[in-house]
């Protein structure tokens, strides 16, 4: 059995200064999400709401940006150390209307998901109290908390795939209850601070979303780690390598910069790129050749061009001249007839 390590210098590691007790989190359990969310409702401000009700329009998708996300965290009952992770994403979501007469309009509203997952955090759970220290009065004391689970949600920015507009008597296929009874404020004021039409009896602008995500639930945890030595910075601060020392030559940083080839000559794509190599390597591989060998620069022919005249070979059909060259055989020497 392996002897267990405890915090302090360690003996007879290779690299390893000390074994070092570290306070982070760890990531317990974790999940990858790629959601379509089709025909979510986007719930205008009422003048917007009132463009679309009296009037005849198609809309094209523009954008949909995350605003926030509002997670809860509880246990699942009879699965120990498991737990649901309920997740509200707020999209603000941009559209642009064309009645046929006039310039398009730009409508934006707020569209809601919610989604939850299981994922497992493990058990138990303590009450931590704590205090930041104050110099010579008595320490402030921090509010209380526990190691219970947090749930972490990264995402993507979101991709608005499709946008249309439901008329009332087209039944919503969305498979949630479209009515959303009230909006936090603070999402209120991405919108100027206007209200909200909330109505499920007018027309409906309705969009696709696309979003990737990853969901985690993490706990506080001591951990003991390799140590190989502090980590001091070993660049200087006015050392930016981009001119950040004032007193730098600007001329001298200028000549530092990469030529931008690739602005002048956009790149084919990728498979072009790689064939269009393929083709140099061999041309200039053939033109190597031609030089050590004497080729008249005719490939393929039935007859080298060794003690015979340029005049006497074809050039995959056409002969080398029309041209002569000068009535000397090519001896090893390449006559420049293609």
């Amino acid at each position: 059995m392996a002897e267990k390590m405890c915090p302090g210098p360690v003996n007879g590691a290779a690299g390893f200064r000390e074994a070092v007790c570290v306070h982070t989190k760890k990531v317990y359990d974790q999940c990858r999400s790629r959601d379509c969310m089709r025909d979510l409702r986007v719930y205008l401000p009422i003048e917007d709401q009132c463009f679309i009700d009296g009037n005849a329009v198609s809309v094209k998708p523009r954008s949909a940006e995350l605003l926030t996300a509002v997670m809860d965290v509880e246990p699942v009952a009879f699965r120990r150390g498991f737990y649901s992770v309920d997740i509200r994403f707020y999209y603000k979501v941009s559209v642009e209307a064309c009645t046929g007469v006039g310039h398009p309009r730009i409508l934006e509203g707020l569209s809601i998901y919610d989604k939850r997952c299981i994922l497992f955090g493990s058990e138990g759970g303590v009450r931590i109290f704590s205090s930041r220290f104050s110099q010579n009065q008595m320490d402030p004391q921090l509010a209380e908390r526990s190691n219970r689970p947090t749930a972490v949600l990264e995402a993507v920015d979101a991709i608005l795939l499709d946008a249309r507009v439901v008329y009332p008597s087209q039944p919503c296929n969305c498979g949630c209850c479209c009515e959303l009874r009230e909006v936090p404020r603070a999402i209120c004021g991405c919108f100027g601070g206007q209200d909200l039409a909330l109505d499920s009896t007018s027309n409906q602008l309705v969009v696709t979303i696309g979003q990737f995500s990853i969901i985690k639930l993490e706990r506080d945890i001591q951990l003991l780690m390799p140590a190989f030595d502090v980590c001091m910075p070993q660049k200087d601060c006015c050392d930016t390598g981009i001119g950040g020392d004032t007193s730098e030559d600007p001329c001298e940083v200028f000549s530092r910069f990469a030529f931008p080839v690739e602005e002048f000559f956009p790149p084919y794509k990728e498979h072009d790129y790689r064939e269009r190599i393929q083709q140099c390597n061999a041309a200039a591989a053939q033109a190597v050749r031609a030089q050590q060998g004497g080729s008249c620069g005719c490939t393929g022919g039935a007859n080298t061009n060794r003690g015979n005249s340029c005049g006497s070979n074809t050039c995959g059909g056409n002969t080398c001249g029309g041209n002569s060259c000068g009535g000397n055989t090519c001896g090893g020497n390449t006559c420049g007839c293609n």
